[in-house]
């Protein structure tokens, strides 16, 4: 059974109690997941996302539960867009505290047959919209002194042998991701930034439902995990909010793999 770390912790004393947080891709998955438990945990969240109609369905959601958030418009490719976004942050709520980087697409075409344009979208979103979002919230922390960023890789990344048939693009990106985390972390520990990565595997995502959606795909993938099971949104947010807090004040430039075992089984 699946716990929501931010519902164990303190309510009189929430762990993110003060902060201020942005999520990209927050409309759905597991972004939408991020958004909901760091607001659980204190957390004023921007959710952002291609689109506002979606975002404001998750900050919705957020109320209900007693938490603050709200949604702004974000193409994360754009510079001028995630500019926009960081500068709504900080007249809404005064400070950019998290930035957990979870935009993100996928495309499934075997590789003789990806064409450029499939690889700009994906390089685009995935590697060029993470280092955007990062530099933009990391000129805001660094004026305050201090911040967390926590950019979402993949197994698929190619560590430990995690190269996929069908997403060199998507494996490419992710690559990127982990290599310019360490980088931003060297950088950035003077101003007192964490910068962070989660690696998930399969995670239950609509990002999966190709592969869920086919019995031998699905099957073949299962016999890989030693779990026996894909993950769930919730175990990936729980690890973002850890990293995410004080808690993990002296943890910078890791990439943390959360996949039931996969990768240590290759």
């Amino acid at each position: 059974m699946t716990i929501n770390l931010a519902e164990k912790l303190s309510k009189e004393n929430p762990l993110l109690a003060g902060k201020v947080a942005v999520v990209t891709g927050g409309k759905q998955g597991m972004g939408r997941v991020h958004s909901i438990t760091l607001a659980q945990a204190g957390a004023k969240v921007v959710v952002s996302d291609i689109s506002e109609e979606e975002c404001q369905q998750v900050v919705e959601e957020i109320k209900e539960k007693g938490g603050e958030a709200i949604p702004f418009k974000c193409d994360v490719s754009k510079k001028d867009e995630v500019d926009t976004l960081m500068g709504k942050a900080i007249d809404e709520y005064g400070s950019i505290d998290i930035l957990i980087n979870n935009a993100g697409v996928v495309q499934f075409k075997p590789f003789l047959q990806k064409e450029e344009k499939d690889w700009d979208q994906t390089i685009n979103i995935n590697l060029k919209g993470q280092f955007i979002c990062a530099q933009a919230a990391a000129e805001k922390m660094a004026e305050q002194g201090s911040g967390s960023i926590v950019n979402i890789s993949s197994v698929a990344m190619g560590q430990n042998g995690g190269g996929m048939a069908t997403i060199t693009d998507y494996c490419a990106s992710k690559g990127g991701i982990a290599g310019m985390t360490q980088a931003m972390a060297t950088e950035l520990a003077p101003q007192n930034i964490r910068v962070n990565a989660v690696s998930p595997g399969m995670i239950e995502t609509p990002m999966i439902d190709p592969i869920m959606g086919d019995e031998d795909q699905k099957k073949n993938t299962l016999d890989k995990v030693p779990m026996g099971r894909v993950g769930t949104s919730q175990e990936i947010s729980n690890l973002a909010l850890f990293l995410s807090s004080d808690a993990a004040s002296y943890i910078t430039g890791s990439i943390i793999i959360a996949d039931g075992g996969w990768t240590a089984a290759l």
